[in-house]
């Protein structure tokens, strides 16, 4: 056993999906631009099929992971949309967005690449309709105290600083916005769980012998399926971080359908948003959630290994990577290695911001402590938690600072006549909660 082929499976994955992420992560930046929480609302607030269509259709490009997703389904939902709508975005949402899509293309090929964005597409209208169907109450948001409900509703920026006590929050331009979120705080939210990733997909293909799956009848059909499911649900990886696993288990056996389930389940949801989605919208709802979403995924992989069979395009959905053409030298092949010497520096920044850099701040920040406190927050998972506790709180005139924290699930807030159980109650209205 050669432990360098762990290493070496992993480089050559790194080296095929670098150009595709940096080319989505440009897309992700000009969506972020165009597509904002606000826009998305004012499409999906009639409870009909319309809007389930439309919330489905929005979801899609939309690079937001499955914590991510939480906090605009959260506003969505409180500012008028139907429940099915709520339910179509968060289901087609995490599924793909527009970098999974241009990394699914260059690592599996157009099948794959058309095919997700299609069913989560579908799925997502599917999934709202069935959330309709079986859930007849109307769409409520379990805040425990009313008192927060209503401070969301100044700090969500519907109403006027003056009356709501909250102040306008410093607008960036185009450029910054465009850069920050794509290059900073999108690719902060992946960075980790794309080298979790790859990593997996390294022990996946070292020590999982290459008959395993085929000699266990575990790699397709609906078995297969199942085994998919089973593994990708409790799992937290978004939906480009699942491509090079997703690569690695078909290299040994198991079948593009259910590959093509882990690819949808995998980045559907995690622990941490379930327990999100429980509090917020009712367990009966994540139930309906989970197993509406699960099975539709198992249907289309069983779709999918039927469509390729009958019209043999089993050339078409072979991983690249088994061909090792990057290999072969030439220009291509500059541009691909070239793209990973990049996106490995962008990655290092990335580990530096999340890791290194709040140690630093916090050893040299000076903090007035009369005017501080320090809170515990459960249930942050992304940068997109941390910006929205972030934002909410730095709309209150009385908050001067708010530093959030997401490694140590904390945050230090100064200001003038803070009120650990104001600021609790705001954090709990986005779906947080403040521990001791």
């Amino acid at each position: 056993m050669n432990y360098l082929d762990i290493f070496k499976h992993i480089y050559d994955i790194f080296i095929e999906i670098s150009p595709f992420l940096l080319l989505g992560l440009f897309f992700v930046g000009i969506l972020h631009i165009f597509f904002s929480k606000e826009f998305v609302t004012k499409h999906v607030g009639k409870d009909n099929v319309g809007s389930i269509v439309k919330a489905s259709v929005l979801g899609v490009p939309l690079p937001l992971c499955s914590c991510g997703v939480i906090p605009t389904a959260i506003y969505m939902a409180k500012n008028g949309a139907s429940k099915g709508a709520v339910i179509s975005f968060l289901i087609s949402t995490p599924q793909t967005g527009i970098d999974s899509i241009m990394a699914t293309y260059g690592m599996l090929g157009w099948v794959f690449a058309i095919y997700r964005p299609i069913i989560a597409f579908l799925s997502g209208i599917l999934g709202g309709i069935i959330v309709n169907i079986f859930s007849k109450d109307p769409l409520t948001i379990n805040i425990e105290d009313e008192k927060a409900s209503e401070t969301s509703s100044c700090s969500s920026g519907t109403c006027n600083s003056t009356t709501c006590g909250t102040k306008p929050m410093k607008k960036q331009n185009v450029i910054t916005r465009f850069y920050h979120y794509a290059f900073v705080e999108f690719l902060d939210d992946i960075a980790v769980h794309f080298i979790i990733g790859i990593i997996i997909s390294g022990l996946i293909s070292f020590f999982i012998p290459a008959e395993f799956f085929t000699e266990y009848q575990l790699g397709s059909g609906i078995v297969g399926m199942l085994v998919m499911v089973a593994i990708g649900l409790p799992m937290y990886i978004c939906a480009t971080a699942s491509i090079p696993i997703a690569i690695t288990l078909m290299l040994k056996g198991v079948s593009p359908g259910a590959a093509f389930v882990f690819l949808t389940v995998g980045p559907l949801t995690n622990a941490a948003s379930l327990a999100i989605l429980a509090k917020i919208f009712t367990k009966k709802v994540m139930l309906i959630y989970v197993a509406s979403a699960s099975t539709i995924a198992i249907i289309a992989g069983l779709s999918l290994d039927l469509i390729v069979t009958t019209f043999s395009l089993q050339e078409s959905v072979i991983p690249t990577i088994a061909s090792g053409h990057m290999h072969d030298g030439g220009f291509l092949h500059t541009v691909y290695i070239v793209s990973a010497w990049i996106f490995a520096f962008m990655l290092l920044g990335s580990l530096y911001r999340r890791y290194l850099k709040p140690k630093f701040k916090s050893k040299i920040k000076k903090v007035n402590i009369m005017n501080s406190l320090k809170i515990n927050i459960e249930g942050m998972s992304c940068n997109h938690c941390v910006n929205n506790i972030k934002d909410t709180l730095l709309k209150q005139n009385n908050i001067d600072t708010a530093d959030v924290d997401l490694p140590t699930n904390s945050a230090e807030i100064t200001g003038k006549n803070l009120d650990k159980k104001t600021i609790s109650d705001l954090i709990a209205n986005l779906g947080y909660k403040v521990v001791e």
